[in-house]
């Protein structure tokens, strides 16, 4: 065994000492924290500690004589590199319930621990029903075993909270909660519940910098159907003038106040997300005689429509992403000449570095997907997770990247030529573009969701027998998160209708496994659709917010119609128009290249 792998054979000897000492037979850990976002801060990564595994997704289960390690594909190679299979047994995150693998594991009268905190209250009803039926009682437990045996526990993040200015917000914090409070009310209850960061974020105006890649700040809310709020956050995060930032009827309390605020609501009607909020927030509030109304977070859908403050920031700091993706561009087209190859991981750094020289640049939306030849045909691959890969000629290099300005976040996809590349690779790519055009110049009507639009970006792959595995587009927040719903483009999914002022990402890709990986992602704008003026319906179209130049070298125009080459012309010339007059020199001179006509 190696080093790691002993110290992980110590923490899970001192897990199941605690257990034993408790009676309990299993215990879950799943890759998540009480505000169950995609993010992790440090001091909450308690599947690392107990693992070894670095992925963004995942869970153990442990017990007295074995355990093992829930994963899905994007992590089969990875899994093995981390975690000893001597401690874990690997299993999929999506093909094999955890509750099944506890049924076939464990016998009559065992208890399965959890931390209530860290499942969804749905999850916890559904496990809790499945169990039964194997007479498996699930336990919720006081003290997360983790936590009570993880001795170099990082410390929480400290930062203090930044205020969202009204101007940069585009709307008082006031104006927000009479709103939500309004939809309180329609839902016929007293109280909300909020576990999403980002919508407390939104409603209060405030960012921060608690978890990696995301601007919020670690609290959970309560509205009421008046407005008033209490936010349980630390208060040592709190800036002097945050009362006059949010005006009157918000007050801060302490986290671990939150239980008693709760128990103090018995008779009333609280709203919150079975599918989102934690599942101990609502085993207080049901055991606290209050009754539940499930339902969706009621400030998804406001926060999703940008309003015209928003829409111009998202505009604007497109604008400045844009000129920082094109002078790496131009940077690596040039290195290549000189056959200056990297690997995937100073590549990433370099970009960054362009990103940084911006004044409201803050940090990444999202860990840079920096991925050459076979690296990129895993859809999320992350050159973090193992050795990053030496960039080689003739080949296609795949980079997924974005970044949080003060003003806006923004999300890129563009897969790039590097020397000679083959006629399957042009003819993939330009499958690709045609579904990236189609689904961009789509029009349709109000009440059409994105379930109904996904096939445009697939269309013209599927006429060749391909296809991607993943959805088209997600949903992007405004100086937030850069997954947003509750809209998507996909496939399979919600039937959330698109709405004016959402922003989308218009993705479609294909993946040829070992072999190459092919993205093209631009963030477009829901809006009405000014040239249909004697529409029967409210019509909307897209307008495109990104703006770098696509990679021409890899498109075979054979395969391009007239009005596909018109969007890919009329594109290059509007990226030129926006970026030029914030590049000079060489890299003037590549971006004038790079967007001429085909």
């Amino acid at each position: 065994m190696s080093v790691a792998a002993n110290v992980i054979a110590e923490r899970l000897k001192a897990v199941r000492s605690d257990l034993k000492q408790h009676s309990i037979d299993a215990f879950i850990i799943p890759r998540a924290d009480e505000y169950l976002g995609e993010y992790v801060p440090a001091h909450n990564e308690r599947l690392l500690w107990a693992t070894g595994f670095t992925g963004s997704a995942g869970a153990a289960i442990v017990l007295q004589d074995k355990a093992a390690i829930f994963i899905d594909g994007r992590y089969t190679v990875q899994v093995r590199q981390q975690v000893s299979p001597a401690l874990f047994a690997y299993e999929s995150l999506t093909d094999r319930p955890q509750v099944d693998w506890l049924k076939e594991n464990l016998t009559e009268g065992s208890k399965v621990g959890i931390d209530a905190r860290l499942h969804t209250y749905s999850w916890y009803q559904q496990a809790e029903q499945e169990l039964a039926k194997a007479n498996i009682e699930l336990v919720n437990l006081d003290t997360n075993p983790v936590d009570a045996n993880w001795q170099t526990r990082p410390m929480p993040p400290q930062d203090s909270m930044l205020l969202f200015s009204e101007q940069q917000a585009g709307q008082s914090s006031s104006d927000k909660r009479n709103a939500i409070a309004d939809m309180i009310s329609k839902a016929n209850a007293d109280v909300a519940l909020i576990t999403a960061l980002d919508s407390i974020a939104w409603l209060l105006n405030i960012r921060g910098n608690d978890v990696p890649c995301l601007p919020v700040v670690l609290s959970t809310l309560l509205i009421d159907s008046k407005g008033q709020v209490k936010l349980f956050v630390d208060l040592t995060k709190l800036p002097d003038n945050i009362e006059q930032h949010v005006g009157k009827g918000v007050t801060f309390y302490a986290e671990k106040e939150l239980k008693h605020h709760i128990q103090q609501l018995s008779g009333k009607r609280l709203l919150a997300d079975p599918a989102t909020a934690n599942a101990w927030s609502q085993i207080v509030a049901k055991d606290s005689n209050v009754s539940l109304v499930a339902g969706d977070d009621p400030i998804a859908l406001i926060k999703a429509q940008k309003n015209p403050v928003e829409l111009q920031g998202m505009r604007d700091c497109h604008v400045r992403d844009g000129v920082a993706v094109t002078r790496f561009l131009a940077w690596l087209d040039n290195e290549v000449k000189d056959n200056n190859f990297y690997d995937e991981g100073a590549l990433a750094d370099k970009l960054e570095s362009f990103r940084k020289q911006d004044p409201l640049y803050q940090q990444p939306s999202f860990d840079t997907i920096s991925a050459v030849g076979g690296n990129a045909a895993m859809c999320h691959y992350n050159h973090l997770n193992g050795t990053p890969a030496i960039m080689p000629m003739d080949s296609i290099y795949l980079v997924d990247s974005g970044a949080q300005y003060l003003d806006g976040t923004t999300d890129i996809t563009r897969t790039v030529a590097i020397g000679h590349v083959t006629a399957e690779h042009k003819q993939m790519f330009t499958l690709v573009l045609k579904g990236h055009i189609a689904l961009d110049s789509a029009r349709f009507p109000k009440g059409t969701c994105g379930q109904q639009l996904d096939t445009f970006a697939r269309q013209y792959l599927w006429q060749y027998g391909f296809d991607f595995d993943h959805g088209t587009g997600h949903g992007v927040g405004h100086f937030l998160n850069v997954h947003e719903g509750p809209q998507r483009i996909a496939s399979k999914g919600n039937q959330v209708p698109l709405l004016e002022g959402m922003v989308v990402s218009n993705e479609p890709g294909y993946y040829r496994a070992d072999d190459f990986g092919i993205r093209i992602e631009n963030l477009i704008a829901v809006q009405k659709c000014s040239e249909l003026n004697n529409a029967e319906r409210d019509m909307y179209s897209f307008e495109a917010l990104t703006l770098a130049p696509i990679d021409y070298r890899l498109v075979d125009k054979t395969l391009l119609t007239e009005s596909e080459i018109r969007w890919l012309n009329q594109y290059h010339i509007k990226v030129h128009k926006s970026l030029s007059a914030h590049l000079k020199g060489r890299d003037l001179e590549w971006l004038t290249r790079a967007t001429e006509a085909i």
